[in-house]
């Protein structure tokens, strides 16, 4: 296997195939993100003088080439090339001759593999932001369709106190608010330059780091070579944790689906091509998606805690189980955007019934409005509250304020913020626009 740390020595195919690992294939994902690292480090390397201003030119040309390649999918590492940064670097020298090597002056693959890995993250932490977006715009919007349509509250796991599909959906349209939070942060984590620390010590090149920053659209720079060096784990388990909060937010929204789905429920359904049967009862309409949903969110959330055990006693500057990662992380960042996609398909196809709470069982969870009615009416509310509970007790409780008509929220009269009749569905959404980055 070419490698571009070899001294003339071979390692034997066990250690290769050991130490490689599935990295060959999981490097393609960063092959975008090497190109455009690489055109940074040239252009700076001419402005310093270690290129020609022709050689640049050239290399720079020969980039774009292999850029067009990995835009096509025709890219792909030959069978005895170790990496993706040594297929970059033996195609140009293949193509263009002796300057091929002289875009590796200045830089390690230490602080190539993380400038990869930055820019990939960041643009994985803008298509994440984007879609958290579409799914909280879905959300608003079914909590703005089904705001009048009541839904029966629960704590413990029981009839508790009035709700609505409106609060529902409007309450994980605000959650993801917070996950945007955390997205945002593992963003400012990620876009940091680290390029020019080379293995975690700089280099006696007069590296403009500046230059690079600025080119490779950074908002800031790692400045320090060993910290750019300790960022490798920090950045993985920042996006992690983000990914963690976001898939807590859809593990829960998942779990009230399948309950909800269920008929001794029966307040939602989904069309019959949306859900899946039975192989032995004709009547199932199972709730697979959400099912799988909820368990692979459960898996992301584990990520976190692997990277940071994958990450601990390791002292400072490089070590091979940073490789690892990527086998930790990259599959988790797919599962995410999938899960996301999946839960906005379903939500976009969801049905509501109406009427639920007009059956006689959810009649107790008006027993404290029918406490409040009470206080309202003069009567001191632990006089209130004992009267109620003993009528509730003795299965004789009726709520007085829907005689002559059916429940609804307006019946309810709940009026303060985040209420059942005060959703703010604005102000969630202003919440949201100051969130994203």
């Amino acid at each position: 296997m070419s490698k571009l740390w070899s001294k003339g020595v071979q390692s034997t195919q066990l250690v290769d195939s050991f130490t490689v690992g599935n990295d060959r294939i999981l490097d393609m994902r960063l092959a975008k993100f090497d190109v455009l690292g690489s055109k940074a480090h040239i252009k700076m390397l001419s402005s310093i003088g270690l290129l020609e201003k022709c050689e640049e030119e050239e290399l720079q040309k020969g980039l774009d080439v292999i850029l067009g390649e990995i835009e096509r999918g025709e890219f792909k590492l030959g069978d005895d090339v170790e990496d993706i940064h040594s297929q970059v670097e033996f195609l140009l020298t293949n193509r263009l001759g002796e300057i091929g090597k002289k875009i590796h002056s200045g830089r390690s693959r230490n602080d190539q593999v993380l400038v990869d890995l930055k820019l990939f993250l960041r643009e994985e932490l803008e298509i994440f932001r984007d879609e958290i977006i579409e799914l909280f715009d879905v959300l608003q919007g079914l909590s703005e369709k089904y705001k009048n349509i009541l839904l029966p509250g629960y704590t413990h796991a029981q009839i508790a106190m009035p709700s609505s599909f409106g609060m529902w959906f409007g309450a994980y349209a605000e959650a993801l608010v917070d996950d945007m939070h955390m997205l945002k942060g593992a963003y400012n984590v990620v876009n940091q330059n680290p390029l020019g620390s080379a293995a975690g010590y700089g280099s006696s090149f007069p590296l403009n780091r500046d230059m690079t920053t600025e080119l490779l659209g950074f908002s800031a720079m790692n400045y320090n070579s060993v910290a750019a060096q300790l960022s490798r784990g920090k950045s993985e388990k920042a996006v992690a944790a983000a990914l963690g909060q976001l898939a807590l937010t859809l593990n829960k929204f998942a779990a009230d689906c399948c309950m909800y789905m269920c008929p001794n429920f029966g307040f939602i359904t989904f069309p019959d091509e949306l859900t899946t049967g039975s192989s032995i009862m004709p009547h199932k309409k199972n709730p697979d998606v959400w099912e799988i949903l909820r368990g692979n969110c459960n898996r992301i959330q584990s990520l976190q805690n692997e990277i940071a055990l994958m990450t601990t006693n390791m002292a400072h500057g490089y070590h091979r189980d940073y490789q690892l990662l990527k086998d930790v992380l990259f599959p988790g960042l797919e599962t995410m955007h999938k899960c996301l996609f999946m839960a906005k398909y379903m939500l976009e196809n969801i049905i509501v019934k109406d009427g639920i709470v007009e059956d006689k069982k959810y009649e107790y969870m008006f027993t404290v409005e029918e406490v409040n009615k009470r206080v309202l009416e003069g009567m001191p509310f632990r006089e209130a509250y004992k009267s109620v509970g003993i009528e509730a007790n003795e299965g004789k409780f009726h709520y007085s304020g829907f005689e002559g008509g059916t429940p609804s929220v307006e019946k309810l009269n709940h009026t303060h913020k985040g209420s059942i009749g005060n959703l703010c569905n604005d102000e969630i959404a202003r919440k949201m626009e100051q969130a994203k980055f």
